[in-house]
């Protein structure tokens, strides 16, 4: 399973995502959407958001922290 989350330094809500995925011991690759501006660009062509998180679980994606979609998506009770 590939789990990439594109974030920023001041966002709160990527925090959120990164230490449910720390709880939940689900290891992620984070993408700093303000220093990598590929990464930025990317980001904003798969989900056609500009705000962070956007979580992308192989192939799927979740836009901002949304618990009840990523346990499904990472198939957790």
């Amino acid at each position: 399973m590939v789990i990439k989350i594109y974030t920023t330094p001041t966002c709160p809500w990527c925090k959120k995502t990164k230490e449910f995925f720390k709880e939940n011991k689900i290891k992620f690759k984070e993408i700093n959407a303000t220093s990598d501006k590929k990464a930025a660009k990317e980001m904003i062509e798969k989900s056609g958001q500009m705000g962070v998180p956007v979580i992308e679980i192989d192939k799927q994606l979740i836009v901002g922290f949304d618990e009840e979609k990523l346990k499904k998506a990472l198939k957790l009770k």
